[in-house]
């Protein structure tokens, strides 16, 4: 399965929907700018990956990513924003390797999803990793990540007692269980 994207251009990171047509640009920085038309604010940001890293049918990488506008460190998978003219498949093998050390061997897009759009353009392209070789983290100066490996079962155990909190991670791993893991049991019911 292949997504569209639209690449980014300039400032306000590609085009802009036509509610922000007339919009005014109230503060920009490296990463996303905040747009008003004359009744709300939009956050006009590039686009993101998640990516879910699978060393094989039963095992995962997760990772526990301190992050510092809650005060919290979070179990994750791993994720990062897109830069300037870069495909999201791109992005996504550069973030698995930055955070977790593992480089994959393949990886597949899985899903794509908008994170807040009720102020915030973000749209968040889902990947899975498979075949992967441990090669070393990357992590840039302010990310303190942690790498641990977990099973489905774990997983599951650990999103429904409430121990995973962060939503692109709860989106994916649930996304793709159901699709994969829980159609097949269904399946094989059904036989």
């Amino acid at each position: 399965m292949t997504t569209k994207y639209q690449p980014l251009l300039g400032k306000d990171f590609g085009k802009l929907p036509s509610s922000l047509k007339d919009s005014a640009l109230v503060f920009s920085c490296s990463r996303f700018s905040v747009r008003n038309n004359g009744k709300r604010d939009a956050v006009i940001h590039p686009g993101a990956v998640v990516i879910l890293p699978m060393l094989d049918e039963h095992t995962l990488i997760l990772i526990r990513n301190e992050r510092f506008a809650i005060g919290k460190t979070l179990w994750e998978l791993p994720a990062g924003t897109l830069e300037t003219n870069e495909h999201p498949q791109e992005t996504a093998a550069r973030e698995l390797v930055e955070e977790t050390g593992y480089e994959a061997g393949k990886i597949e897009f899985l899903t794509d999803f908008y994170t807040t759009p009720g102020f915030c353009n973000e749209k968040m392209f889902a990947y899975t990793a498979k075949d992967l070789k441990l090669v070393g983290q990357k992590l840039e100066e302010t990310e303190n990540i942690i790498v641990e490996q977990r099973t489905w079962n774990e997983v599951l155990k650990m999103i429904f007692n409430g121990e995973i909190h962060d939503a692109k991670t709860l989106t994916t791993l649930l996304f793709y269980y159901y699709r994969n893991i829980q159609a097949n049991l269904s399946n094989e019911t059904l036989k």
